[in-house]
């Protein structure tokens, strides 16, 4: 079998058989690939959804667990797939028509351990034509990981790249369970074992922008385990860093991936604002983060975060005082109406 695609369901009855369809009216045999529903304890009608199709077509299979998150989601079909590629894409996101069998015979041909291509952010659900001609086609340089990441501002989830399974199994890399950031942290890991990937010219993926998903949730309350995990995400990289620094590598690539690790800081302070936490907790957050080098922020934005509001909020983050000021004034405990200006800086 050549691909297996693994999809972590949980609570999509929406969007599943938007996403399914993309995949099975797919240009490639159904014997050539699997579709691994791993249903997360839905509480909804996404695990019979699931098991219709399963009951339609052969190659799809469905199982389901406790709720647990993303990371076990994916982790479980992992040890299912029988592929020789494995593809992750989630439930409310879908393919252009089409590609797969393009995408395929690129990676095969050319024995990638990675190969990474474009995805489109959109709220339209009816993209379904891929915007690439076949002349505009073509492959990037085959590079290893740490080239790779030194030359492309690379995107931290994993929709956007299949991946060799042998590769994957023998670097022993899975998600890290219960936590958000998931993607970013398994993205890097796997990147840097990388010793042959590129990125194919190809528009296959549409990554659907949901208002009231998870990752777009904006209770206050909500921040406390986002602020916990992108200290996390934070810390996993600052071990990255410095075992590339020890061994010398590429300079380039140390430099993006310490602007990644800042930019989870930055995104932790924004939240921090904003979330029900106590002036107590946001210094002993700044403590922990100042242990290391990723606070202050020193290379961040950089090239990768283009906008002034990046640059303007940066500034005042770098500044413990100004930065507590602000948290006493704007917090959402704590803040009256002229909090709304800032908040409108940092949204």
């Amino acid at each position: 079998m050549r691909l297996s695609i693994i999809i972590p369901v949980y609570n999509v009855v929406k969007f599943l058989p938007r996403c399914l369809d993309s995949i099975l009216e797919q240009d490639i045999a159904s014997d050539d690939y699997e579709i691994l529903i791993i249903d997360d304890g839905s509480t909804d009608n996404s695990f019979d959804i699931a098991n219709a199709y399963s009951k339609k077509y052969a190659n799809l299979k469905v199982h389901s667990k406790k709720n647990g998150g993303v990371g076990t989601a994916r982790n479980l079909g992992v040890s299912y797939s029988k592929g020789n590629y494995i593809y992750f894409i989630d439930p409310d996101d879908y393919l252009a028509k089409d590609v797969l069998k393009t995408l395929l015979e690129k990676i095969e041909s050319n024995d990638l351990d990675i190969m990474t291509f474009i995805s489109k952010r959109t709220t339209d659900q009816t993209l379904q034509h891929s915007e690439t001609k076949k002349p505009e086609l073509g492959l990037s340089s085959i590079l290893n990981g740490e080239s790779y990441i030194a030359e492309n501002n690379y995107k931290n989830e994993v929709w956007w790249y299949i991946i060799k399974r042998e590769f994957l199994l023998d670097s022993k890399i899975k998600f890290i369970e219960g936590r958000w950031m998931e993607d970013a942290i398994l993205t890097a890991r796997l990147f840097l074992k990388a010793n042959r990937m590129a990125h194919f010219s190809i528009d296959a993926h549409r990554h659907l922008i949901i208002e009231g998903s998870a990752m777009r949730n904006k209770e206050p309350s909500h921040y406390i385990k986002v602020i916990d995990d992108n200290k996390n995400a934070a810390l996993v990289f600052e071990t990255l860093i410095q075992s590339l620094i020890k061994k010398n590598a590429n300079s380039s690539c140390i430099k993006r991936l310490k602007t990644r690790q800042q930019s989870f800081i930055f995104f932790l302070m924004v939240r921090m604002l904003k979330s029900t936490i106590n002036l107590k907790q946001v210094k002993t957050t700044i403590y922990e983060i100042s242990k290391t080098n990723a606070y202050p922020l020193n290379i961040f934005p950089g090239n990768d975060y283009q906008g002034i509001r990046y640059t303007l909020l940066t500034r005042l983050f770098n500044h413990k005082r100004a930065y507590y000021f602000i948290f006493r004034f704007f917090n959402p405990i704590l803040k009256n109406k002229k909090g709304v200006y800032l908040l409108i800086i940092i949204r």
